[in-house]
């Protein structure tokens, strides 16, 4: 499996894809093509999720993201809960900017609604 690395744009998120376990996608996020965009993505997840290393880590650190990118980051995490059920380590950080609170809701609505544990994580 391969490392995949997509570089941020004014419009897309920069994501990092890493076999040994480690995600991150940061950025703001209003691409014009949301599924063309995080189909890549959500394809390498499903890769990943069949042969997962011990522990897995996703960071996410938006600055703004547009519904058809809520939709995407659903899908992500919600493959990734299933590494849980084999125990398999799974650890959640969400990033967000300090008064943000469009951004943190949006990180705890998904906890809630995936029953996922997310680390909430302040930044300035």
């Amino acid at each position: 499996m391969e490392k995949l690395i997509i570089e941020g744009t004014r419009k897309t998120p920069s994501v990092l894809l890493d076999p040994s376990g480690i995600i991150r996608i940061e950025g703001r996020s209003i691409p014009e093509d949301a599924k063309l965009f995080f189909n890549q993505i959500v394809d390498w997840v499903k890769s990943y999720i069949s042969t997962p290393g011990p522990d897995t880590t996703i960071n996410i650190a938006f600055e703004y993201l547009n519904s058809g990118t809520s939709k995407y980051i659903l899908e992500i995490l919600t493959l990734l809960k299933g590494l849980t059920r084999k125990d398999h380590q799974l650890t959640v950080n969400w990033y967000y900017e300090e008064g943000d609170d469009d951004i943190l809701e949006r990180g705890e609505y998904y906890s809630s609604i995936l029953d996922l544990k997310i680390n909430f994580v302040e930044t300035e």
